[in-house]
Order: C-alpha cells, then structure tokens, then sequence
C-alpha cells in the first residue's frame, strides 16, 4: 500500500486472488490504488485482511472498493465494509464489468471483471487526486465501467494449481474465442487464425456492443495479459487502430495503452 497519504483525499481499495500479475499489487501508487489486498491464487483474500487494509489507507474522507466482479470478492468485501461501517469508516463499492463474453447484452451486471480494471483504477485514482469526494470518485469509476468493454482470445487452457490439471482441453491447432480470466471456457472454439482474422472477430463483437454514438472519443488498451509478447500487441494494435474510425470515433492514439 501506499506509505504517504493524503488528509481528506478518497482512498481506493482493491485486491482479488493472485496469479493475475500484474494486478493487483501492480496498481497502487499515485494516480491508482493506495492499497490492495490479495489471497491465494484464484481465491479471494479474507474480509478480515480487507479490512485492515481499509483501516490503514483511510485518510478520513472515506473508502472506494474498486474490484471486478467475482463471487468470493463480492461477499468478502462486502464483509468488510461491514467492518469499516462499524469502525465510522465510510465505504462505496463499483465492480468491474468489462467482458462482454461472460454475459449477453442487457445483463452488463453480471460480467466479469478482466483488463477493464486498467481503466477503472486510472479515472478513479485521477478523481481521488483532485481531491473529489467519495460520491463523486464512485461516480467516475461507475461511469468508466459503464463505457469499457473487452474481450479476451486463449491458445491454451489454464491450469489451477489446487486442481493441477487444465480447466479444458483445446488442441494444438485451436483457440478459444473469450476466455475468462481464471481459465472459464470462451464462448466459442475456432482453428487458429492470422492476427488480423483474431482482431477482426473480437473487434466486431466488442464495437456492437460499446453504448456509444458517432463522435465519440474512444481509448483502446491491448492486452496480453502477461502472456503475449509486446512485438504480437503491437501488430494487434495496428489491425485495431482504424477500426473505430470506421465506426464514426474519434481518433485517440495518444491514449493507447499495452500491457
């Protein structure tokens, strides 16, 4: 967590289970996160943990509890808001929602959280530093959400260690359209294809699905999610670059992040 805090600035909590690096314990720092909290792999850290962390990241003008949408983080954050409540600490929650494959249109409560939470900690972290208050930093964070959408592409399944064996099998010669970030299967399977067929395929997905109109500014992020070299991004970035242009977007090259 952060060592140097601010008086009366909103503290943002995060966390979840490991075996997502970078985050979360990438994503504290000035302008992001001031604390997080992080279990076992796959396995949400405990309220108590939670808890604490709120407990030493508060600096009086309250907490946010910026995470993506997961069961065992739900209910143990929601615990330790519990906790903070008792202790006179104040406490608002937005979940991250980005990936379009988990959930169909319409039901944008129910997905889960993946690479949206890049977005998510920079426009809450920029509202914290500017000294915005809790409802407003909520606020932001909410409405990031709401404008973000991803979608992930798979070579391989993953493999749990607990269960030590991979979550599905997909041959050498396949990928898996949407894959979720613990190694859920995708929504479907096709043979491996050119970069530009991949971005093509998710792109068309994510574009349909964004609630936006003509003019709009958009921000594209490429992710690798720890695995894809930046060489492989970067060709992915060039095959998406036009794309919203051709949607009416504007054009935002200076916004493109790779991680």
């Amino acid at each position: 967590m952060q060592t140097k805090k601010k008086e009366g600035k909103v503290a943002i909590a995060t966390g979840g289970g490991s075996g997502h690096l970078p985050v979360f314990l990438g994503y504290v720092g000035y302008g992001l996160a001031d604390g997080v909290t992080v279990g076992n792999v796959f396995a949400s850290p405990s309220a108590e943990a939670m808890h604490e962390v709120d407990k030493a990241i508060n600096s009086g003008a309250g907490v946010l509890h910026l995470y993506g949408r997961y069961g065992g983080d739900i209910m143990n954050f929601g615990m330790a808001s519990d906790l903070d409540e008792m202790e006179d600490i104040p406490v608002k929650e937005v979940l991250v929602t980005d990936d379009i494959a988990s959930a169909p249109k319409g039901s944008e409560n129910k997905r889960r959280g993946v690479a949206g939470l890049v977005f998510a900690y920079k426009c809450a972290g920029a509202a914290a530093e500017k000294m915005y208050n809790l409802d407003e930093v909520a606020r932001i964070a909410q409405k990031t959400v709401d404008n973000t959408r991803t979608m992930g592409v798979a070579l391989t399944p993953c493999i749990v260690p607990e269960a030590g064996k991979a979550t599905f099998s997909i041959a050498e010669d396949e990928m898996e359209i949407g894959m979720g970030i613990h190694g859920e299967p995708g929504i479907h399977r096709t043979k491996l294809m050119k970069i530009d067929d991949v971005v093509s395929n998710i792109m068309e997905k994510i574009l349909e699905d964004l609630p936006f109109e003509d003019g709009c500014e958009v921000a594209v992020l490429v992710n690798g999610l720890g695995g894809t070299p930046k060489e492989e991004l970067y060709l992915a970035y060039l095959d998406i670059l036009p794309m919203p242009k051709g949607r009416g977007f504007l054009d935002t090259n200076d916004t493109c992040l790779l991680k």
